[in-house]
């Protein structure tokens, strides 16, 4: 094959492996916002886990093979403005004074890169309960019965927050994919 084939031929394949839309990385975040209308309430919750200048898509709870975990600081400066991005996303609003709500999003990795891990969305009014610790249990018995392994490491994050008295709370918890 000649060079100038070999490069067209590497760039097709490129293209095709970036098509498939697998995430090379992930970072979790979480925020909460108080306003008096709901939706506003959600955007100040995006702000707060500053995630809101992005189109955001949810999609399901596959944690992909070979998905490298990374800070959310880091992740941010990945993305830019107006960009499509994908993510699992647990969210809870309320405007019932005095409840405490939670979103948590759980990970169950393991410990083959080769095999794809579980993220669990988790959200409702906190009963005492450690939602994060649920969230963890949930992607990890995913992980237990899809393929019959332990994870090799679970972890998880959570927004927690008390509904003000005239205001809707809203809570987000969110696993942003890098494409």
């Amino acid at each position: 094959m000649e060079e100038m084939e070999l490069q067209e031929c590497c760039k097709t394949v490129s293209s095709v492996a970036q098509l498939k839309l697998v995430p090379k990385k992930v970072f979790f975040t979480c925020g909460a916002g108080y306003h008096e209308d709901e939706l506003v309430s959600f955007e100040l919750s995006l702000r707060d886990a500053g995630i809101e200048r992005f189109n955001l898509v949810p999609v399901s709870s596959i944690y992909p093979p070979g998905c490298e975990l990374i800070s959310r600081e880091d992740g941010l400066k990945e993305l830019f403005p107006g960009q499509i991005v994908f993510c699992v996303m647990a969210r809870h609003s309320s405007n019932k004074t005095g409840e405490r709500i939670f979103a948590s999003i759980g990970v169950a990795i393991p410990s083959d890169p080769a095999v794809h891990g579980y993220l669990t969305e988790y959200h409702g009014v906190c009963n005492g309960k450690d939602p994060g610790k649920h969230a963890e249990e949930t992607a990890a018995y995913m992980l237990r019965t899809a393929f019959g392994v332990e994870p090799a490491e679970t972890r998880s994050i959570t927004a927690e927050a008390d509904v003000k008295k005239g205001k809707y709370t809203t809570v987000v918890a969110a696993a942003v994919f890098v494409l």
